[in-house]
């Protein structure tokens, strides 16, 4: 099987539509089902167009007949907002159906989603109160927006993900991630999670400790080494190049969000972009788990 956008596209509409099945809805069926609004958006995301004018301008002419009706950009922007809760459980179902979903070692990270620059757009933008000002270390500068919690397994398949303000410890963040979803811990004995030194706490420590979880982090200078530490360092550079393919090839940082539900479906697009990638990847074995280049052009 070739590893193409077209092949990619026609793989994931077959497995999105049989993972929604009938919908249940009442009345008149919509021109453009979920199934198509789903693969419609990995496409605009792998394809790196943020204009959404601009994407739906594009279609005809480079994939004709893959969409046998388009929307207008208002309608699009409308459906793709709404289906926030779709694209979330999407990307479950498609880690789910990789053997990559049961991986025994997590990696975590924190990362700036910058949503503005100037001093009106935090005054007055719809995300005031919701975004914020935070730091950035790896770039050593300050920012406005959120930021990005994600864990994924070292291949990089994301696990869960959760957007907050920077202000918000990450420590707290995750815990709050976990207790979402205690399933994916259950699901997990004799997990391994693998951060930075953000993570030292005494409290957090305590907490994985009693869910079976081992945490690996480094330590700070004046503290005696943790075991394996002498291994953390390639294992942490994973998760940086997950976050490099999220804002170099999938424009994390550009995606354009000028409301909480539009930054919020916009970062889930490329999300479920990066997990249907590597998804099929895996169904075809490519040697390069999470590999865009053959899905970006």
């Amino acid at each position: 099987m070739t590893t193409d956008i077209n092949t990619l596209l026609t793989a994931l509409y077959v497995k999105i539509d049989d993972w929604l099945g009938r919908p249940a809805r009442i009345g008149r069926p919509p021109k453009l089902t979920d199934a198509e609004l789903l693969t419609l958006a990995i496409a605009q995301a792998l394809l790196g167009i943020r204009s959404e004018a601009r994407w739906l301008r594009f279609l005809p002419n480079h994939l004709p007949g893959a969409f046998p009706y388009l929307p207008g950009q208002s309608g699009y922007n409308k459906r793709l907002r709404a289906a926030l809760p779709l694209l979330k459980r999407a990307i479950r179902a498609l880690a789910r159906d990789t053997d990559l979903w049961t991986d025994p070692v997590w990696v975590i990270d924190s990362t700036p989603v910058e949503c503005g620059r100037s001093r009106p757009t935090a005054q007055r933008s719809d995300l005031a109160g919701w975004a914020g000002y935070g730091y950035c270390r790896s770039h050593s500068r300050y920012f406005w927006g959120l930021r990005l919690h994600l864990i994924c397994t070292p291949a990089g398949l994301p696990i869960t993900w959760a957007l907050a303000t920077p202000k918000l410890d990450e420590r707290q963040v995750l815990m709050a991630v976990l207790d979402h979803d205690p399933r994916l811990l259950a699901e997990r004995p004799g997990l391994l999670i693998v951060a930075d030194k953000g993570y030292v706490s005494a409290e957090l420590d305590a907490y994985l400790a009693e869910r079976g979880v081992r945490l690996l982090r480094p330590s700070y200078r004046n503290r005696t080494p943790r075991p394996g530490e002498q291994h953390l360092k390639p294992i942490r550079q994973l998760i940086e190049s997950v976050n490099d393919t999220l804002k170099g090839q999938l424009d994390l940082e550009l995606h354009g969000g000028r409301s909480p539900l539009g930054v919020a479906a916009r970062v889930a697009q490329r999300i479920l972009a990066l997990t249907a990638a590597i998804w099929h990847n895996r169904a075809t074995n490519q040697p390069i788990t999470r590999s865009l280049i053959a899905y970006d052009h």
